[in-house]
């Protein structure tokens, strides 16, 4: 399998380093280091560049743990350029099965990007993605790839987002026309893996990924609100706004005050 990772675009040490975290998950850059007998300065530049081309992902923790990828995901995300090295792959690598769920951090627009791409093409019955309408063409293509294959796909931007996707929802922000400093996102493919991160200036651009069912109940029931409020605005919004207020302002007033720190700011 290691020509087989070099057609794909790993040097020697990445393809060995790949193969001895596909087989057992979860391991410190030292233990990587030695099982592929080499030093562990460029054991370290050999997961830092894999995890750069979104083959690696990184548990934040002391020592700093590494898994591979399964590579089932990177098949689907690179065969169309690698469809012969795909299908060699398939055939000697199988993902291990996951413990238990972690969460994973990825870091800067390229691993952000790939990780998006990764998670929706290897959906196979519905995407929810959350997004601001200015950062919606992270998702949009592959959104729409998804979407021809009959993937169930709802985009929720806040703001309004001019998509051709089928199913979208548009949320109103609190100040029309503004732009937020950080601007959230998420992405929850087949109700059992998220990605949750946010774009903007006041935070270092970062993901993180998780099959958590904690946190992917979460955003399933942020979700079904989206829908009921929705439905509800449409039914009844002049009354619900005469008996509680723009936004329900009336409702949320009392509880805002919990949220905000000492120096008054949310």
């Amino acid at each position: 399998m290691l020509e087989e990772l070099r057609k794909i675009g790993l040097s020697d040490l990445e393809a060995r380093c790949y193969l001895v975290l596909h087989e057992e998950q979860g391991l410190s850059g030292y233990e990587v280091a030695k099982r592929v007998s080499v030093s562990r300065t460029n054991v370290y530049a050999a997961l830092r560049s894999l995890t750069d081309k979104g083959m690696c992902r990184v548990i934040q923790s002391e020592p700093v743990i590494y898994d591979a990828v399964p590579v089932d995901q990177l098949v689907r995300l690179l065969k169309s350029d690698f469809e012969q090295s795909a299908r060699a792959l398939l055939d000697q690598l199988h993902a291990p099965p996951q413990a238990s769920a972690s969460f994973y951090t990825w870091q800067g627009a390229k691993a952000i990007e790939t990780a998006i791409r990764r998670l929706i093409s290897n959906a196979q019955r519905c995407i929810v993605a959350n997004i601001w309408a200015e950062d919606t063409y992270w998702v949009e293509e592959s959104l729409l790839e998804a979407e021809s294959r009959g993937v169930a796909v709802t985009l929720i931007s806040i703001g309004s987002s001019h998509t051709a996707l089928r199913s979208t929802l548009a949320r109103k922000r609190s100040s029309p026309g503004s732009i937020a400093e950080s601007r959230k996102f998420s992405l929850l493919c087949d109700a059992r893996s998220a990605l949750l991160g946010s774009f903007g200036r006041s935070h270092k651009l970062s993901a993180l990924e998780t099959d958590h069912p904690s946190l992917v109940e979460l955003l399933q029931e942020e979700f079904y609100q989206e829908i009921v409020m929705k439905q509800l605005g449409q039914d009844f919004g002049h009354e619900l706004q005469e008996r509680y207020g723009n936004d329900y302002e009336r409702i949320l007033l009392p509880y805002k005050a919990y949220f905000k720190l000492p120096d008054g700011s949310a």
